[in-house]
């Protein structure tokens, strides 16, 4: 599972090493790298083993042929995601592209998710993060409340 937070830089080559939990549980389940793709929600970028993309890919070929949903899902996931190898180190090169959605620069964050993670800039993931916080918060008090007035 993915789990915790990580920050690593760039190097000058434009590469960053997976953390090594990340790349210990992609290698368990006999991937030697990861699919990324620009988040929809967020500045950030999607991180997920093979068989996730796999199981995405799937859902979309079971929508029928003229659905109109069908393309928007394959064309903004699909066609957005690349496969990134892993290096003798460790690392993978994340393109232009996704590395512009994120804004990130010269520093990122790893952040896991569980059975996926996310690629963050560190300033944006920790707006992100406090306002995760605070609504976080709110939803576990209406639930409070909600099972209080089940009782």
């Amino acid at each position: 599972m993915f789990l915790s937070t990580y920050e690593n830089r760039i190097d000058k080559k434009g590469r960053v090493s997976v953390p090594a939990p990340f790349r210990s549980y992609l290698s368990n389940l006999g991937y030697n790298g990861v699919i990324c793709y620009p988040s929809f929600n967020h500045q950030s970028i999607e991180a997920w083993p093979q068989d996730r993309i796999e199981k995405i890919s799937n859902s979309i070929d079971a929508l029928s042929p003229f659905d109109e949903k069908k393309d928007f899902f394959a064309t903004s996931i699909l066609s957005e995601s690349i496969n990134l190898l892993f290096d003798s180190e460790g690392r993978i090169t994340l393109t232009s592209k996704l590395l512009k959605h994120a804004k990130v620069k010269n520093s990122m964050l790893f952040v896991g998710q569980g059975k996926t993670f996310q690629i963050w800039e560190p300033t944006i993931f920790e707006k992100f993060r406090v306002s995760a916080k605070k609504k976080s918060n709110i939803y576990r008090s209406s639930l409070k409340w909600e099972k209080q007035l089940n009782n």
